[in-house]
């Protein structure tokens, strides 16, 4: 089984990608990297998953958009369940212009053999695609009471923010069930976080692809019973972990 997170860029701009593996009951990290065009990003896709291989895509970004106008539901939610940690998602309608580019990609996936799931049955193989957001997703899962602001503000905060969730990725992801070990032994994996403004974009998308990538680990290990679904297949949904309130290493669990 393989988890890929695409943090996808709703324009034209580059998209962070992440490919994890399921090795010895935890999971590896197989592939960090970073594309542009949406034909490269599929080809990325295609040379990550064998034809017919079991796997998850973790899409950050509305690839069912059903509503005209205004917000979908889980757009809605998001604002309603995490707004007070700053992490409510920007509304999607079709009318938006990145909205074609968006549902493009998941029609692209679904043409593939990956079939949206917004409900699972845990640990069960198949090729699912699901909608993830970084934010709330980072919240719950290293139990913070705010999001990282390391996408606006001054590059000197960003990457103060930035590094935050680096050791939280290195330092906690290593202790969650599934568990993700050894993520400095994948060479493209960043050594450290960058100073200048270009570099530190591309540490930002990659990592938050590693994120997108370990959502879709989390909810294909446990499924509903510490995950939470806002919305459906027919208002568009967005897959996001339960609040975990201690670590504790996989044996203790």
């Amino acid at each position: 089984m393989k988890f890929l997170g695409i943090d996808l860029g709703w324009k034209s701009q580059p998209s962070g990608l992440c490919s994890l593996g399921w090795v010895d009951q935890q999971l590896q990290l197989l592939n960090l990297d970073r594309k542009e065009a949406i034909a490269d990003i599929l080809a990325w896709v295609d040379q990550s998953i064998q034809l017919n291989e079991p796997a998850i895509i973790a899409v950050d970004a509305p690839t069912l958009i059903p509503n005209i106008t205004g917000s979908r539901l889980p757009d809605k939610l998001t604002h309603k369940h995490f707004g007070k940690y700053h992490a409510g998602c920007y509304p999607a309608n079709l009318n938006l212009p990145f909205a074609e580019r968006t549902v493009n990609f998941g029609l692209a996936l679904l043409s593939r053999g990956f079939t949206h799931a917004p409900t699972i049955e845990p640990q069960k193989p198949g090729r699912y695609q699901i909608e993830v957001f970084p934010h709330p997703a980072i919240v719950h899962l290293f139990n913070l009471q705010r999001i990282l602001k390391y996408k606006k503000g001054r590059l000197s905060d960003r990457r103060l923010e930035l590094l935050k969730l680096y050791n939280y990725i290195t330092d906690i992801l290593p202790t969650l069930e599934p568990s993700l070990h050894s993520l400095r032994l994948c060479g493209s994996f960043p050594s450290e976080i960058p100073t200048t403004g270009a570099a530190l974009k591309e540490t930002e998308d990659k990592l938050d692809s590693l994120i997108c990538a370990y959502v879709a680990a989390y909810w294909w290990y446990w499924g509903e019973q510490r995950n939470q679904v806002l919305g459906d297949i027919t208002t568009g949904y967005i897959v996001i972990p339960a609040r975990i309130m201690n670590y504790e290493l996989n044996k203790n669990s």
